[in-house]
Parts: C-alpha cells; sequence; structure tokens
C-alpha cells in the first residue's frame, strides 16, 4: 500500500531495537493492518467480545490543571511554549476548580478523572498539589489518572501513595519515526518513566497518536511497541492527529479514516485486555466512522469536556451516538451489578 502522509526523516531514528522474543513482531502486526477489512473487523470484535462479554463504554473525562508554556517541541502539540498556536500559559488550577470538574464528569457518568499538566517533568512544589487533588478527586468514588511529563524517581511512589490509579505516558509513535516528531525527549526517556510507574505499583495509561506522516509500517511499529511492553497497557489512548495551526504537523494529508479503524482493530487484537480509548480527533471522525472503531474494539471514550487545548464531542452528542448504537456505559454497567449484588 502507498501512503501518501508519509514525510521524510530529518533526524537519525531512535536506536530502540524490539525484543528477539517479542510477543508480537512487526511483521506480524503489520500483516494484521494488511488484512482485508471485513476479516480484520471480525477477528477484532470476536476477541473484543470474548474479554469484555458486557460490551460496556468506559466514560473518561480529562481535565488540563496546566495549561501552556511547556518547553518541550512535540510538533503536534499546541502546548508547546516555542509555537505560536494561541494558547496562553495559565498558572496550575485550584483545588475547589478541579474538584468541581471532577464532580460534575461524575454526574454525566464519567468513571475515570484524568488530570493533565503541560510540564516537561513535575517539580516537587507541583507534586504536593497533585497529590492533593488525587487524594480528593479519588475521595468521590472516581478512579484517578495523571499525565505530568516524565517522572522521576520516587515520584511515581509519591503518585501511588496519594491514590493514583493510572499513569499515562504516550510513547507517540514508531521508534524509526520519533525524531521527526520531537527532539526534547529521548524515546528512552518515555520507556523509562513506564518502567518507574510499574514499579511503583501504577497502572499503565498508554499509546500514542497516527496520522502525523507516518507510514503504515511505522503505525505498526506504535502497536507493536506497545503491545509487547511487559505488560501490556491497561489503558490505550489512541489519538487521530487534530492539526492545530502554528505547530509544525499543520497542514499534512489528512488520515484515512479506514487506516484509523484499522489501528483501533490491531490494538485491540494484540491487546485483548486493554481498554483501547478513542482519544483526540473524535470531533474529525464524524459518527460513522467511530460507529466503526467501537465494532473494532474500542471500549473508552475521552467523553463530554475539552481534551486538553483541542475541541471534544460535548456530553449530549456522546450519550446520543452510544444510544444509536446501543451500547452501554461502563458506569450504568457497574451499577447493574452492584444492585444484583445487593438484590435492589
Amino acid at each position: 500500500m502507498s501512503d501518501m502522509n508519509t514525510i521524510a526523516l530529518h533526524r537519525p531514528a531512535a536506536a530502540i531495537k524490539p525484543a528477539e522474543n517479542a510477543t508480537w513482531p512487526l511483521a506480524d502486526v503489520l500483516a494484521l493492518f494488511e488484512l482485508p477489512f471485513p476479516e480484520l473487523m471480525h477477528r477484532a470484535s470476536s476477541l473484543h467480545r470474548e474479554h469484555f462479554p458486557d460490551g460496556d463504554v468506559e466514560l473518561a473525562t480529562l481535565l488540563s490543571i496546566k495549561t501552556g508554556g511547556c518547553e518541550e517541541d512535540c510538533g503536534y502539540c499546541p502546548q508547546a511554549a516555542r509555537y505560536d498556536t494561541g494558547v496562553e500559559a495559565k498558572k496550575i488550577l485550584d483545588i475547589d476548580t478541579v474538584l468541581d470538574a471532577a464532580r460534575a464528569a461524575k454526574a454525566s457518568g464519567a468513571t475515570r478523572f484524568c488530570m493533565g499538566a503541560a510540564w516537561r517533568s513535575p517539580k516537587e512544589r507541583d507534586m504536593e498539589k497533585v497529590e492533593t487533588m488525587v487524594r480528593e478527586v479519588k475521595a468521590l468514588g472516581m478512579e484517578t489518572c495523571a499525565t505530568l511529563g516524565m517522572l522521576e524517581a520516587g515520584q511515581a511512589e509519591q503518585l501511588k501513595k496519594a491514590g493514583l490509579d493510572y499513569y499515562n505516558h504516550n510513547i507517540d509513535t514508531a521508534p524509526d519515526f520519533y525524531n521527526n516528531v520531537i527532539s526534547t525527549r529521548e524515546y528512552q526517556d518515555r520507556l523509562d518513566t513506564l518502567g518507574r510507574v510499574r514499579q511503583a505499583g501504577l497502572k499503565v495509561c498508554c499509546g500514542g497518536i497516527v496520522g502525523m506522516g507516518e507510514t503504515r509500517e511505522q503505525r505498526a511499529g506504535l502497536i507493536a511497541q506497545l503491545a509487547n511492553l511487559n505488560p501490556y497497557p491497561e489503558s490505550v489512548p489512541v489519538n487521530h492527529l487534530v492539526q492545530v495551526e502554528g505547530t509544525p504537523l499543520h497542514g499534512l494529508d489528512k488520515l484515512d479514516p479506514i487506516e484509523f479503524v484499522r489501528t483501533i482493530a490491531v490494538a485491540r487484537i494484540t491487546m485483548p485486555l486493554a481498554r483501547v480509548r478513542l482519544s483526540a480527533g473524535r470531533r474529525e471522525l464524524g459518527e460513522a466512522v467511530q460507529a466503526m472503531c467501537f465494532m473494532a474494539g474500542a471500549n473508552s471514550i475521552f467523553y463530554g469536556d475539552k481534551l486538553l487545548t483541542t475541541g471534544n464531542p460535548e456530553a449530549d452528542d456522546d450519550r446520543v451516538l452510544l444510544e444509536k448504537l446501543g451500547l452501554k456505559t461502563r458506569a450504568a454497567t457497574l451499577e447493574s451489578v452492584q444492585k444484583e449484588a445487593c438484590g435492589c
């Protein structure tokens, strides 16, 4: 398959080699991408039904607790201080604002609340504030997730002690494409943070972005890297590039929507127990493509609020779509289980 979205490598490829005994060799993942579409969808849907018989969709809400002013140079990100995107650098939110957002998210059916900060890595004064947020949100009865950049030794343990459930740290893309997207952080830095998160006993939320000019083989490389993490992430967000004017990746040819659906299906097959999340870019995909993604095994969405600094469909639109498709939310499934347990 020719790939019209390919852009030329302009930096040396990252020196990350897949394990020789990888569960999912790159060639095997690529072979999944190249299956006839109906066969790929059948395999993914069958595995999804086997491991998630309730067929529910997890609703997660992401709040930007610290927006803009980031010193990194991620080519897709409007929060980077070096790009003129109209995003203003703001101070970290106060605890009351965060809790108000968390309560609203829970009332709308979200079961997981993620707090994201535009930092390279958190300073100790930041950690104290985030730990308080985690404890207070956890007290509301929600799962907690944080994405704060790279973590130093001991910081993952601090978050675990505060009650954090998940830590999000994406690897973004395949190792051999990574240096086209970012130069201020090495691929190995990301893997090191994921290692610290695992060692601390936190669950891992880790995925990437497609549509950044990579080839199909490089999309397969992203999925292979994720699937060969030991263990693979419990939560896998798959982002469809949202092109923001002022960022280096603005103006690329858009990824074919069917290729995005293929990526979701391959993620489901290679990581059968993970929550595969439709993340950034859902607004541009439209209802029909999102429906195909659910058929391909997506079972989590960012829901009803702005996804950091780009738009996400409003909660009412999400509920209408889920109702059209006859899909239950995880909150509804959990409520039903609780009622059965108590004989209500």
